[in-house]
């Protein structure tokens, strides 16, 4: 496997020499600025105490407070974090929101633990970080295997414990703002848990201008159909693209008329996978990446485009979903294919963008509708990809290089 953190160094390292940067520049960003390991005593249902592990990745706070999810995954490890709080700096920048990047984890598997297990390992890991996070310092929020209700048990420890610390009753709204992805009444944003597809289906749509694209004669296939691949899967073909294929961990399925989104999900929920239902073809994953289509859209999980297959996929553009999708050697293959991919830090930054909507929604004791929230980010999604359209033409790079270059020279800036 791939290790994700020498993928984000080496895209960096490249970009250094789009943009000539020094090296002791380089150098400073192909580390995080802090990196913070934990143990964590929890109590479980038995009386017992297990240890768990958790990290917490600040990468670079010059454009603003550190940002980024927390993830609880067996798979959780040194090397993801670091890599995913790197691309985190990179997407905020992208956004143009004042956020550097952060990312955070627990090596756990939450289907072993209760609920009341789970609530401990929440309230455990804040205990242990508290004095590394806060509104204008680290801003974490939900991510693999994390859920709005994880984000209140954490906020609602957070204030407990600076409460305590300040011998304070209430801490505020402002204490809310430590921790997005709340639920909306808890401090959420309305809009939140659709973001992250819907910034990918604005994403979308701006390309299709820009190639002169007709959405009901463009074939779209979807890998991953947790909460991002099924509403950039349900959204797109609300607005005419034709979306032909859609997987899961377990299975895929195909259609070439197009796949009636909604029942495929529906079938999945009742049955834990597409195995079952009967609306389209069953295929692998593996078929799902080499389907001749026009778009191919990875939303689950990293390096799932490699140099292996590569040189089989069939798509004229990649839009990356997930984060990391996509390793630099796949990329070199990819270019040189004149296939055009849209990177994951432009690409799904639409997640990031509504957390900090929450963010400044809660320092503000402000309530948007969902209207407002999807029109703002509406605006800042297709200003991002303007800008990068732009510079990919500017540096005569490929989209990623041009997304890079981008965000890399902002920071830069915003660190001299």
């Amino acid at each position: 496997m791939n290790n994700p953190y020498e993928n984000a160094v080496k895209q960096l390292e490249n970009v250094a020499k789009i943009l000539k940067l020094d090296s002791e520049v380089v150098q400073r960003l192909s580390v995080p600025e802090r990196f913070i390991e934990v143990n964590l005593p929890v109590r479980m249902d038995d009386g017992s105490v297990k240890i768990f592990t958790g990290f917490r990745s600040q990468h670079n706070n010059a454009r603003g407070p550190y940002k980024g999810g927390l993830r609880f995954s067996p798979e959780v490890n040194e090397a993801e974090v670091k890599a995913l709080s790197m691309w985190m700096t990179w997407k905020c920048a992208i956004a143009d929101i004042p956020y550097g990047g952060g990312k955070g984890g627990v090596a756990v598997d939450t289907k072993k633990l209760s609920e009341q297990e789970l609530e401990n390992l929440s309230r455990a890991f804040v205990r242990a970080i508290h004095d590394c996070i806060g509104p204008e310092k680290d801003v974490p929020a939900p991510d693999m295997y994390t859920t709005p209700e994880i984000m209140e048990w954490m906020v609602e420890e957070y204030i407990k414990i600076k409460n305590e610390e300040l011998k304070m009753k209430n801490s505020g709204d402002e204490m809310l703002a430590t921790f997005t992805g709340k639920p909306v009444e808890a401090g959420g944003s309305e809009g939140r848990t659709e973001a992250t597809g819907l910034g990918g289906v604005y994403v979308l749509e701006s390309l299709a201008k820009k190639e002169d694209l007709i959405p009901e004669k463009t074939t779209v296939a979807v890998q991953g159909a947790g909460n991002v691949g099924y509403y950039f899967a349900k959204l797109a073909q609300e607005i005419g693209f034709k979306v032909v294929a859609i997987s899961d961990s377990k299975s895929a399925v195909y259609r070439k008329e197009g796949l009636d989104i909604d029942k495929a999900m529906k079938s999945k929920e009742k049955d834990g996978s597409f195995e079952t239902w009967k609306g389209g073809e069953k295929i692998t994953n593996d078929e799902l990446l080499k389907l001749d289509v026009d778009v191919l859209v990875p939303s689950a999980i990293e390096n799932v485009i490699t140099e292996e297959n590569a040189k089989d996929i069939k798509a004229r553009y990649i839009i990356e979903m997930a984060n990391g999708p996509t390793t630099p050697d796949a990329d070199i293959i990819l270019s040189k294919k004149n296939i055009i991919v849209v990177p994951d830090v432009l690409a799904n930054a639409g997640g990031v963008t509504v957390s900090y909507f929450e963010w400044m929604q809660n320092k503000r004791s402000e309530k948007w509708s969902k209207e407002e929230v999807f029109g703002k980010l509406k605006e800042k999604m297709v200003s991002a990809f303007e800008q990068t359209w732009e510079a990919m033409k500017k540096y005569k790079a490929d989209m990623r290089m041009g997304a890079y270059a981008l965000a890399v020279k902002k920071v830069v800036d915003a660190m001299m």
